[in-house]
């Protein structure tokens, strides 16, 4: 680590570094522009105006991750891009109901996620990563039909082994690099296989230049806001559905990437602090939101943001800071988005195809690594994944949807709701919770609440007293982190029986210093903090396996599991 994040390398080396991941992202921005609006038939005007607003647009809220206002942004180096996520409604919603009724579903769509970032602590039992992964997983069947299109679509009276030379050249090319070339090189493979599969275009004719040699050096795009549409046909309320999912599917990505750059932005580890994580999909929020104001496809957080913070040592904000200025400086130089723009059709199918397959197995990690896969997750996953995939194809229920089909023909939505549904099934059966106010007068609703738990289960006083001191443990140090507040707090605690542990939870509205990084650094710490303090957090270590304390704006979630050995749970 060179610079982490609250600290100022040169301004040379900043500017560096965030030009480094941002010209990556205005490629992404601009392709994915074209593909959408080439796709779906809009005009040259349209695709002009929504690749500026666009840019526009990453600049600021790139900024913005960087240098929070008030509860909005994160405050770490998180670069955004155009969200590939979106491509195939985008495409849908233009090709059928015109750009002013897209422009409305992206805005509704970003309520959803500023709802996600305001309250992401009640979202949590819902859009689990089982629910996230399944969803993205289903995002990319809905991509590929439009992509395969792409592979062929190159103007009337082009040498018929142009499309699939070019093609077979740029995924060639992609896949190569992405499999084989040194890490520090694996993050411009992207711009070198599109650079490769141009140049062998050019050979068959298809890269035009007269509109790169046409285009101004600087200048504003010609006025082509779509305005908006509030119809709210039947087109309207079937995409509906499928827009906010993916709203919420990218809104839960941001949640990863805000994790993730984390644990890769400072020195020493710390605890993930969820308010950041909450400012960062509030920004993706805002967003959407802009998006939806200039009717030009949503932004999300650069899949490389991390990579590239990894790869080069340098997390600081200054970098984002630099990255948002040159998204702003790219956005008015019409030059650069001609020369990305004519890249043509079956080179950017080619590079689709890849990043669709690492997006789907993406899709798979999130539910393998972070859900703790067992057989109901499993079954979840792919009962819902084949779902989606068969009434995306009409293989489901085709002829008998009748005016349903609009809605439910949509594989995200089908497979989404049914993910949902199925965890929301999964996990009423074994969670038991109770209410009470936060204070130490409620040990004995807790206890006996713990008691009757332990007698329905059929276990002995000694994992009752296990179970009571860890929540006698937690509950004074909730206590004591909340002593400087004077509203009154409620605490629900809940409790998840699993086959060998029982996860006792506790949530609250309290703030202050993280549980989990105090356990942490106990012994470094010790002789700083209060001994009484000290104490209950040894206990607390000692009594379970895991702490885990996931800090929001307005809610504290605590979780300790505690194992339960089978001579304990008979004594």
């Amino acid at each position: 680590m060179r610079y982490q994040v609250d600290e100022s390398p040169p301004f040379a080396l900043a500017l560096g570094v965030g030009m480094q991941s941002t010209l990556l992202a205005v490629i992404n921005v601009v392709v994915i522009s074209a593909i959408v609006i080439r796709t779906a038939g809009g005009s040259d005007a349209y695709l002009s105006w929504a690749t500026f607003a666009a840019l526009v647009i990453c600049g600021l809220v790139t900024t913005l991750q960087s240098v929070p206002v008030g509860r909005v942004g994160s405050g770490y180096v998180l670069t955004m891009a155009a969200s590939q996520s979106f491509i195939a409604i985008s495409v849908t919603a233009i090709a059928v109901g015109g750009p002013g009724m897209f422009a409305v579903l992206v805005l509704i769509s970003s309520l959803l996620q500023f709802a996600l970032g305001a309250r992401l602590a009640l979202f949590r039992r819902v859009l689990t990563p089982t629910v996230v992964g399944t969803t993205v997983m289903l995002v990319t069947v809905t991509v590929m039909p439009i992509i395969f299109d792409l592979l062929t679509d190159v103007p009337a009276g082009t040498d018929g082994a142009a499309a699939p030379v070019v093609a077979a050249t740029t995924f060639v090319t992609l896949l190569v690099l992405v499999l084989r070339a040194p890490r520090p090189w694996r993050i411009w493979t992207p711009v070198i296989a599109i650079f490769v599969g141009c140049i062998v275009s050019a050979g068959f004719g298809l890269y035009e230049v007269e509109g790169i040699i046409g285009a101004s050096w600087f200048g504003l795009p010609e006025l082509g806001w779509p305005g908006w549409d509030f119809g709210f046909g039947v087109t309207f309320w079937s995409l509906l559905p499928a827009f906010v999912f993916v709203a919420l599917v990218d809104g839960m990505a941001t949640c990863g990437d805000a994790i993730v750059i984390q644990r890769v932005s400072w020195r020493q580890p710390r605890a993930t602090d969820y308010r950041a994580v909450q400012g960062a999909v509030s920004a993706t929020g805002l967003s959407t939101l802009l998006s939806g104001l200039a009717g030009t496809v949503p932004n999300k957080v650069h899949v490389l943001s991390v990579g590239i913070a990894e790869i080069t040592g340098v997390t600081a904000r200054r970098v984002g800071v630099c990255g948002g200025i040159i998204f702003l400086v790219a956005a008015f130089l019409p030059k650069i988005s001609a020369l990305l723009q004519a890249i043509p059709n079956p080179v950017i199918a080619a590079y689709t195809i890849v990043f669709m397959g690492i997006l789907f197995s993406a899709g798979v990690r999130i539910i393998v690594t972070q859900s703790g896969l067992d057989y109901r997750k499993a079954t979840v996953a792919g009962v819902s994944f084949w779902i989606g995939m068969g009434f995306q194809n009409g293989w489901i229920l085709a002829d008998a949807l009748g005016r349903w089909n609009g809605l439910l023909g949509n594989g995200i939505t089908t497979g989404g709701l049914t993910a949902i549904f199925l965890t929301m099934a999964m996990g009423v059966r074994r969670s038991r919770d109770m209410e009470t106010d936060l204070d130490m007068t409620a040990l004995s609703e807790i206890r006996g609440f713990l008691g009757r738990l332990c007698a329905r289960q059929g276990w002995g006083p000694g994992t009752n007293d296990r179970l009571c001191l860890a929540a006698e443990e937690t509950l004074l140090t909730l206590v004591r982190q909340d002593e400087t507040r004077d509203e009154a707090r409620r605490l629900r605690v809940a409790a998840d029986v699993r086959r060998d542990a029982i996860d006792l939870e506790f949530v609250a509205a309290v703030g202050g210093t993280n549980i989990a990084d105090r356990i942490a650094v106990l012994e470094e710490a010790e002789a700083e903090m209060a001994m009484e303090n000290a104490v209950s957090l040894r206990l607390l270590r000692h009594l379970s396996s895991s702490v885990s304390h996931r800090q929001y704006h307005d809610t504290d979630v605590v979780t300790v599991r505690i194992k339960i050995e089978k001579a304990l749970r008979r004594s």
